[in-house]
């Protein structure tokens, strides 16, 4: 096989750019921003700079937005909304929509896996708005932050998270390690017509942090985002102390 030329190199990363609506002015950054530790010939060349940047963009424009938008929510639901949109979770689900897996620079390794794993995905993400903040400013990455992330913000409030955490959980747990998630009841509290539940998901015999709600339904798909931040190193999005 042919060596890739420059001009061959090009077509993916114009393809790319078509699926992000942006048009980088040094498409060597989009290359970069593409670039997973394993593909590149130096760790200073591959995306991990690029993440760390846009990492802390992305939360400050999440805040921004959060704060101008409920003027009337505490600081503790503005925060519970945040950990929900900017979790290592919700980068992954946008980067797989987009099917950026596709474009994605990886050494034999990882480039020869099934799936793409959703750590490498929600990286991704992050460093392309590291990369589109660099080429464009600040606007041009708060547009793309706001195109993608303030519908996970509406269904964060409308108390859905944009996602079915317990099908998502099953998901995970399944590809990861091979199990099913189970629920368990660890305690209940208030009058037969209003109970509250708390309930824990267990993956094996591994029991993540349980959570309250105001019916079993509610319980299990808090307990299944809380087992969720925990596998992706987040914080729970629900005490239950």
């Amino acid at each position: 096989m042919p060596p890739m030329t420059k001009r061959d190199e090009s077509r993916p990363l114009d393809r790319c750019q078509e699926v992000l609506g942006y048009a980088f002015r040094d498409p060597a950054m989009l290359r970069e921003a593409l670039t997973h530790a394993s593909g590149a010939n130096h760790r200073l060349s591959s995306n991990e700079r690029l993440e760390f940047l846009g990492d802390a963009i992305l939360g400050a424009v999440v805040c921004d937005l959060l704060f101008r938008k409920y003027p009337d929510y505490q600081e503790g639901e503005l925060t519970r909304i945040k950990s929900i949109v900017v979790s290592r979770l919700t980068c992954a689900k946008i980067s797989e929509a987009l099917g950026i897996d596709a474009f994605l620079y990886m050494g034999k390794g990882m480039g020869s896996r099934e799936r793409t794993p959703s750590s490498v995905l929600a990286d991704v993400f992050e460093s392309l708005i590291g990369a589109i903040f660099l080429d464009g400013g600040m606007d041009a990455a708060r547009q793309f932050i706001v195109t993608h992330i303030e519908p996970e913000i509406d269904a964060a409030v409308d108390g859905q998270g944009g996602l079915n955490y317990k099908s998502n959980l099953q998901q995970v747990a399944q590809r990861e390690f091979g199990e099913t998630p189970t629920y368990l009841l660890l305690d209940e509290k208030g009058p037969d017509h209003s109970k509250c539940f708390k309930i824990s998901a267990l993956i094996g015999r591994q029991r993540h942090a349980p959570a309250w709600g105001r019916n079993k339904k509610e319980a299990e798909q808090r307990a299944a985002l809380n087992a969720l931040c925990q596998l992706s190193g987040e914080p729970i999005p629900f005490e239950s102390d």
